[in-house]
């Protein structure tokens, strides 16, 4: 045994760590699995990642216990892998590169299965039903932000600007019309400006979406995300980051506005800075833009 250390490999001094707290992550693309998986640790967790090929990082490997690569669809390796180190609660965290669900899928027996009972594959009905299929196996899904609900938006102004009356009008319009289409599955953001929707979210993702958005726009389009109405809030959370303030600020889309308590937030310090230096402005609503002290009825 190493001198000054627990035969568990604890250092001497550190706390006692249940080993029955396992968690899995099936880990896509982006940092969510990273901030999730280091929340984990800190909350005294021993997490196993299954890393989807393709969609995350390496850097998966150094904060897990252990990790199991695989291409979408080896459902069979999955559920061996966290049965094989005794995990009974899993979350997915990451996104999936939704063209790379054609070019990168390797279908197992039981994945092929899984996917001839789908009447149709849009993304609640897939994700609703795998999650059905690994609490059969014995995997409880958990909700992707279960250990870290502080990265949740919370509602208010964020920027030091607030919307024109014009991008509060779209703001407003455009709420409802996203949350029609995410009733429909097509997507979670849509891009407004003068009145008009200008692009709407499809297989190609957000960024793309701001892009087409605001090559239409004339510089003050806002982004509306929002969840779907009957929103899963164990997978396809809506998430924004530095990165999709770049995205609009690059594209001419100079308005944010979020669902509080429904979209996941990165980088959230740099985000409201970038925005401050950028005169852009970020609003995160609570219940609907009607009752929104900064939207207002107009």
């Amino acid at each position: 045994m190493t001198p000054g250390r627990y035969g568990d490999g604890r250092a001497a001094g550190a706390p006692e760590r249940n080993h029955a707290m396992k968690v899995g992550i099936i880990a896509g693309n982006g940092q969510f699995p990273l901030l999730f998986s280091r929340a984990a640790k800190e909350k005294g967790y021993r997490v196993y990642a299954a890393a989807i090929k393709n969609e995350a990082t390496a850097d998966v490997e150094g904060v897990c216990e252990e990790t199991e690569w695989l291409h979408i669809g080896q459902v069979k390796k999955l559920i061996r892998f966290f049965r094989t180190h005794g995990v009974a609660e899993v979350v997915l965290v990451g996104g999936v590169t939704k063209t790379h669900v054609f070019r990168d899928i390797r279908p197992d027996t039981k994945a092929v299965a899984f996917l001839a009972r789908m009447r149709h594959t849009h993304d609640d009905t897939l994700l609703s039903a795998f999650a059905r299929l690994l609490e059969k196996e014995g995997l409880a899904v958990r909700s992707s932000t279960f250990l870290i609900p502080e990265i949740l938006a919370d509602a208010g102004l964020w920027t030091r600007k607030r919307p024109s009356a014009s991008q509060a009008k779209d703001m407003r319009t455009g709420w409802d019309i996203a949350k029609e289409i995410g009733r429909l599955d097509v997507g979670q953001c849509i891009v407004m400006g003068g009145g008009s929707v200008l692009a709407v979210e499809a297989i190609d993702g957000t960024d793309a979406t701001i892009r087409r958005g605001g090559g239409l726009g004339t510089g003050d389009a806002v982004l509306v995300k929002v969840s779907k109405p009957t929103q899963d809030m164990r997978f396809d959370v809506p998430a924004v980051g530095l990165q999709t303030l770049q995205t609009m600020k690059e594209a001419g889309v100079t308005g944010l506005v979020l669902e509080a308590g429904h979209a996941v937030v990165f980088d959230r310090e740099a985000m409201v800075a970038y925005a401050n230096e950028n005169g852009m402005t970020i609003v995160a609503v609570d219940g609907s833009p009607a009752s929104c002290p900064v939207l207002g009825k107009g």
